[in-house]
């Protein structure tokens, strides 16, 4: 990659400092989300899956020191950088190429057995391609757009690494919700969901679904969350989240 190509910026408030690509998918308010709306503790297996540049992984080991962390990322580009960041921010963390949908021998080669995680965090691709463009970027294409089998394979490969009663936390386009209880209906329960609004009045834009592998306890339907005051002006407790000094609710205990 030349240098000239790739640009670093500031995530947490500073707290976390991320080369990326100038061109091509970018990352943004969704990892961060994602990395707050995940609960973890010093000791856990953690791994991102579709991670980029790690972002999300990375977010979360920023806050909660101590955690294992594996980036799995198909990219090698992107998973180079991913690497290079956890070591620029000294973060301790396993980057792996792999595509999340290969098979269970895939990941074992890599460390990956079944029933060994104790959390998984993603952002698939989850744009909808009958009624989104793609990209004419192929990297921002694959990032960005799902296929029908794209959300069940990613929620497959956690299934298959999570330990029983491990954590899976993904974020997905509100208007997919039926797509990710469907895919969620298989070894999961106990989910939680959070709602994200752009702003108030408006229909969600974003949902965070906290789910454990064979949970049992009811579904619960949280309030939203409003990123933007009128004007289009970040919330304080959206702010708050943003800079690292606060955690959504399905992080908290």
């Amino acid at each position: 990659m030349i240098e000239a190509d790739i640009t670093e910026d500031a995530f947490l408030g500073g707290q976390l400092r991320l080369k990326q690509k100038r061109s091509g998918h970018r990352a943004g308010h969704d990892a961060i989300l994602l990395a707050a709306a995940t609960e973890a503790q010093a000791g856990d297996r953690v791994v991102d899956l579709g991670a980029g540049i790690g972002t999300a992984g990375l977010a979360l080991a920023q806050r909660v020191v101590g955690i294992r962390l594996s980036l799995v990322e198909i990219d090698p580009e992107l998973a180079e950088l991913a690497r290079a960041n956890a070591a620029a921010n000294a973060i301790t963390a396993d980057t792996i190429v792999l595509d999340v949908t290969a098979d269970a021998q895939a990941f074992v080669a890599h460390g990956l057995v079944p029933d060994s995680v104790d959390r998984v965090l993603m952002n698939p691709p989850f744009n909808d391609p009958v009624r989104h463009r793609g990209s004419p970027d192929q990297a921002r294409h694959t990032a960005h757009v799902a296929t029908e089998e794209t959300l069940h394979a990613w929620v497959h490969a956690a299934r298959r690494i999570l330990r029983s009663n491990g954590v899976l936390t993904l974020i997905w386009r509100a208007d997919g919700i039926a797509d990710v209880l469907a895919a969620l209906s298989r070894g999961f329960g106990s989910l939680s969901i959070l709602p994200v609004h752009g702003e108030a009045g408006r229909p969600a834009i974003r949902v965070l679904v906290r789910s454990v592998k064979g949970g049992r306890a009811p579904t619960r339907l949280l309030p939203g969350l409003m990123l933007n005051e009128e004007l289009s002006v970040p919330k304080k407790e959206v702010r708050d989240i943003l800079e690292g000094r606060a955690v959504l609710p399905l992080a908290e205990p």
